[in-house]
This record gives C-alpha cells, structure tokens and sequence, in this order.
C-alpha cells in the first residue's frame, strides 16, 4: 500500500511538474482569447464607453495573455540586419510605436532618462511600424541604449506574431518581458491632454514607466535569488 501511495505521489509530481513547463506562446495565447476580446471591446468603442474598454483590455492581458511567451520574431536594425527577439538577453521592456502617432511631451524624455539610468539592466527597445528612412530619423530622440528597430509591412516576411502585435492591441503597447521572454505585463501608455506643463507630462510619464522597470528588476532579482538558493551547498 504503502509503495502505491508513494508511486502515485512520485507519478502526480511528474506530470505537475511537466505542466508547469509548458508554456504558450503569445500567438496561441491570441488565438484563443482575441475573438472574444474584440467583440466585447468593438461595442464598448460603439458606444463610446471608454472605462469598459479599458476594463477588457485589462481582463484579457491578465487572464489571456500574461505568463505566455513572446514569439521569437524577426525584426530589423538600424543597420539594415536581422535582430531576433531572442538575442536580448536581459529583461526586455518593448514597445510597438510608429511614426503617425504623437508622444506626449514628456514620453520620450522619461523614456530616455530611465535608459540611461536601467540601461546596463534592462534591454530597452523600439519597435517602429515604419520603413527605414522614416525609422532613423526618429531613432535621434532616443538615449544610445534604447535599440530602435522597425519594420517595413511593405516588405515583411516575420513570422504572423509581428502582424499580430500591431493589429491586435493597437499603437503602442508596451510588452514586459523576463529573460526568457514570458510576458509579465502588457501596457498602455498613461494619457493625458496634449498642452499640458512639460513638468507634469513628464511626471506621469516617469512614474508609469518606472513601475514597468521595477516589475522588470523585482522579477530578476526574484530568479537570481532562486537560482542561487538552489545551487547553494
């Protein structure tokens, strides 16, 4: 008796442990949670309900799409070369923009100041809907450690997971990824009115950003301290 109780424990702890391990892709993660999102939140922008909207969004990145894995999409550089998702090494705080959007006025300059400060932690990346001359010109804002690419639709041939990235969430979105690439977070930027103080643009934009930084830092110093344990005599 006491042998089957241990085999059925020893057998129960191996398929939870696998099932952990497995992981769903952003993608997958999309395909089963985006037709329904986008019925919900095509009404509630119908009707101008803009609270609910917000609400859905919310709902369908922490129940959907939060823990999955990021595609290791294609991309390209400044210098006209092919950049996979999975080179960056560190946390990852991504962000889909393009050129027809207007930034607040302190977006960038918060962005660039927390790049400066988080860059040698943090892998911080742009990636513009825009082709190559349109993408270089607005690369001069940012700090040296944000990684700007972009992607021509005109001439993509990445994997689906890009497309889906523009056109299921909207302009822009901020992804939060660990090492691995497992999303913690998808955000919005704050919004605010356009004409308001350069100071308090900047304020909201710096707080909200950095709450995306250290959900980025508080989980890898998390890992590292596991890893750590683990490995300790």
């Amino acid at each position: 008796m006491q042998r089957a109780l241990l085999l059925l424990f020893t057998l129960s702890f191996f398929f939870l442990s696998h099932a952990q391990e497995d992981k769903i892709s952003f993608s997958e993660a999309l395909a089963i949670h985006l037709p329904k999102y986008n019925k919900h939140a095509d009404k509630a922008y119908r009707d101008k309900n803009i609270a609910r909207a917000d609400e859905l969004f919310d709902s369908l990145v922490n129940y959907g799409l939060k823990g999955a894995v990021l595609d290791n999409f294609k991309v390209t550089n400044l210098k006209k070369k092919k950049v996979y998702l999975n080179e960056f090494i560190k946390p990852v705080y991504l962000t889909t923009y393009a050129s027809w959007i207007i930034p607040t006025e302190g977006e960038v300059p918060a962005l660039n100041k927390l790049a400066e400060k988080y860059g040698e932690q943090v892998d911080f990346v742009i990636l513009f809907w825009d082709n190559y001359e349109t993408t270089k010109k607005l690369a001069k804002k940012y700090h040296s450690n944000i990684r700007i690419l972009y992607v021509d639709e005109l001439q993509n041939n990445s994997p689906y997971v890009v497309k889906m990235m523009k056109h299921s969430l909207g302009l822009p979105t901020s992804f939060l990824l660990n090492n691995n690439k497992k999303i913690l977070d998808i955000r919005r930027k704050p919004s605010h009115p356009y004409g308001i103080e350069f100071e308090k643009s900047f304020a909201l934009n710096y707080d909200s950003l950095s709450s995306a930084i250290s959900l980025l830092l508080v989980n890898n110093s998390s890992r590292y301290l596991t890893a750590e344990k683990n490995v300790s005599p």
